[in-house]
């Protein structure tokens, strides 16, 4: 079962599958995320606040067969949650992974973020963590009668165009889409804007661009 719409995570807090107890994910997670194990999430890795979930895909499990896409694909059919795949992209694992693309991003909707390692995987994770505190604070603080339509951040088609601006790839977009919520501000942007999140040599390529 995928067990997932029952979690409630605090803000801030991330409740991870006991299978990750002691992993570098979890090593790396501690400090600087309230992590919290628990055994029964089903499907899912990581839960994160704001119905945001995590399912990591490990260079193990892409080599030992199809047992993943059965995985993202029960996830798929059985939850309502924001469901991100991250994916450790090695030499390895690189032959897959057109294939783990075409299934994640184009028949299941879903984001897929390549890593080199498990340490880029957990500052990922962090970087989302602290996205979902500053979406809640800020539908917190929102007019309700004045409900904005916004591209989510995460969604697959926003995040590939936005990496189609020379020198931005997959961690850049996310940042940009975190920091300016949606492609049409991002274009409105000033090149000081830009350099608060990218630096200034990429600021330059995105303005130009």
């Amino acid at each position: 079962p995928v067990t997932a719409g029952s979690v409630v995570v605090p803000y801030g807090h991330v409740i991870g599958n006991e299978k990750w107890r002691g992993s570098e994910v979890a090593q790396r997670l501690q400090g600087k995320v309230r992590l919290i194990f628990e055994d029964g999430l089903g499907l899912v890795d990581f839960h994160l606040s704001n119905r945001t979930c995590i399912l990591l895909i490990s260079e193990a499990d892409l080599v030992a067969g199809d047992e993943f896409k059965r995985r993202l694909v029960r996830f798929r059919n059985a939850s309502s949650l924001r469901g991100i795949v991250i994916l450790e992209k090695t030499q390895i694992s690189d032959q897959y992974y057109s294939g783990v693309q075409k299934l994640v991003v184009l028949e299941l909707g879903m984001v897929l973020l390549p890593v080199a390692n498990q340490g880029e995987a957990s500052q990922l994770i962090i970087q989302l963590v602290s996205f979902c505190v500053r979406e809640l604070s800020r539908e917190r603080g929102a007019n309700p009668f004045l409900r904005k339509q916004r591209a989510q951040p995460a969604e697959p088609a926003v995040l590939h165009t936005v990496q189609q601006i020379p020198g931005v790839g997959k961690t850049k977009a996310l940042l940009l889409l975190q920091h300016f919520g949606s492609i049409h501000r991002l274009c409105n942007a000033s090149i000081n804007e830009l350099e608060q999140v990218v630096g200034q040599t990429v600021a330059q390529q995105i303005y130009t661009f």
